[in-house]
């Protein structure tokens, strides 16, 4: 069967029905051929004993009347009523000559076939053999043979024009034929773009999606086997997405939990040297005067460890979202970057819509996102510039249209570094982020471009309009590059 690959089924399907159909045609015509041709070799068998009881009672007369056979054999009496286009029928004595033969020729304006279809034909059917019968005297002793046949010609030009009349019932048919098997394929499997709209928008993501019920049991099953199949990948999604928010939870728990053990003990050890130390310099400074730099020194480091220290504790405990809200949050957060950086890179910040209203857990995740996205950018990409912009807005329904039912947080981080896809790729951070945002049910998108920087997108949707207001004009938010002292 030739097909071709990526060929639909309804094509396929229809080859397959148009093949099979050819070949019952061509059975078809095969089996009235072979019954014509018996039908052929009946009749002029019919005819060959017609002739042979007719010559011999033509004999039986003749001897009756005078003893002798005058005017024998006369073929008239037969070939009267008997003849037909291409019949030839003839007396031949017993020692093997016709001594009279009589032959119709073949039909006025009848066409020779293809030669390649005469061959044929002759080949399988044998059109011109003889039907030969015994004509008998009186006393049962045989006198000659009647023998009768058809013009292989005629035979095989009638033979043409019946296949011929098959053939163009072949032509007129088949086509039609394919055209319903096809139409009714066509519409047998129109379920399965709704499989395959289906499976496109599970690849999607959209775990919502399911089948309609079907007319047809096996599209049915598979329906069931789909729609459980969506079932389960919506469970473990959900099962998974909240397993990652407890471990989240307790790893920021694990940090609160280190940063206060290093506030209260490593804190306090450091305040407690740098006092040691302005102690030490005060009697040295008294009794022995040599060893004030090392007692400056000391204080030094210790003053070092501790601006160190209070970093770490920045970033392990952030400032309380919740009680400060996001905004705020942001503001200390790209505030403390610029004056920490002085200005190389530079941090922006801008805001779009009411984000203090998001859920506490949205926008600690939020934060948590935003600060490894410029820690990344700060230290890896080597950027002059970090753009931050945090908008809340109505989310698309599946035409494009903004809708009122649910918003989206939409979290853009821009830099002109010099980002290695691969190399981001391999860290740990980024795929911290994109765990924190796959809890929250949102995507999280990280591009690097050659030359021009590293964008970072996340989308998270936000369910609820109530308690969810969007600012009727946006809210932009510029913190600018603080002044330092030389």
């Amino acid at each position: 069967m030739w097909t071709f690959a990526g060929s639909d089924l309804k094509y396929r399907l229809t080859l397959r029905v148009a093949a099979v159909s050819a070949l019952c045609f061509a059975a078809i015509s095969a089996y009235f051929l072979l019954d014509a041709d018996r039908a052929v070799h009946a009749r002029i068998n019919g005819i060959a004993e017609i002739t042979a009881k007719t010559l011999a009672l033509q004999q039986s007369r003749a001897l009756w009347a005078s003893r002798s056979r005058p005017n024998f054999p006369d073929l008239d009496l037969v070939t009267s009523y008997l003849m037909t286009p291409g019949l030839c029928i003839a007396y031949r004595g017993n020692d093997g000559d016709s001594s009279q033969r009589a032959c119709v020729g073949p039909p006025s304006g009848q066409s020779d076939p293809p030669w390649l279809f005469a061959a044929f034909y002759r080949t399988l059917f044998d059109p011109g053999r003889e039907a030969v019968r015994p004509v008998l005297a009186p006393d049962n002793t045989k006198i000659g043979d009647a023998v009768v046949w058809v013009d292989p010609n005629v035979l095989t030009a009638e033979a043409w024009h019946e296949a011929g009349r098959l053939m163009a019932a072949l032509l007129v048919a088949l086509p039609l034929l394919c055209a319903l098997v096809y139409a009714a394929l066509a519409r047998a499997l129109r379920p399965t773009r709704l499989i395959r709209n289906g499976l496109e928008r599970i690849a999607g993501g959209d775990l919502a999606a399911r089948l309609p019920p079907f007319d047809l049991a096996e599209l049915s099953a598979l329906r069931d086997v789909f729609n459980q199949l969506a079932e389960n990948l919506a469970s473990a999604l959900a099962e998974r997405n909240e397993l990652t928010r407890r471990l989240i939870a307790l790893q920021d728990e694990e940090r609160r939990h280190l940063a206060r053990e290093l506030h209260d003990e490593f804190g306090q050890s450091l305040a407690a040297i740098r006092a040691l130390a302005a102690s030490a310099r005060q009697t040295a400074a008294q009794d022995c005067p040599a060893i004030l730099v090392e007692c400056d020194g000391i204080a030094r480091t210790a003053t070092g460890m501790m601006e160190t220290l209070r970093g770490a504790l920045f970033r392990l405990r952030p400032p309380d979202v919740e009680e400060l809200g996001l905004a705020a949050s942001l503001d200390g957060l790209v505030a403390g970057w610029n004056g920490r950086s002085r200005g190389q890179p530079r941090f922006e910040l801008k805001l779009t819509g009411d984000v203090d209203s998001l859920p506490a857990a949205i926008g600690d995740n939020l934060y948590r996102v935003a600060q490894e996205a410029i820690t990344n950018a700060a230290k890896h990409a080597e950027a002059t510039a970090v753009s931050l912009r945090l908008a809340l807005r109505d989310a698309p329904d599946g035409h494009g249209k903004e809708t009122k039912v649910e918003k989206r947080i939409e979290l853009i981080v821009e830099d002109d570094g010099r980002a290695s896809e691969r190399a981001v790729k391999s860290g740990m951070g980024l795929l911290g982020m994109r765990e924190r945002v796959a809890s929250l049910g949102g995507e999280l998108t990280f591009n690097a471009r050659p030359g021009l920087g590293a964008v970072l997108r996340v989308v998270i949707p936000v369910a609820g309009t109530e308690a969810l207001r969007a600012a009727e004009s946006p809210v932009e938010q510029i913190i600018p590059e603080p002044e330092c002292a030389a």
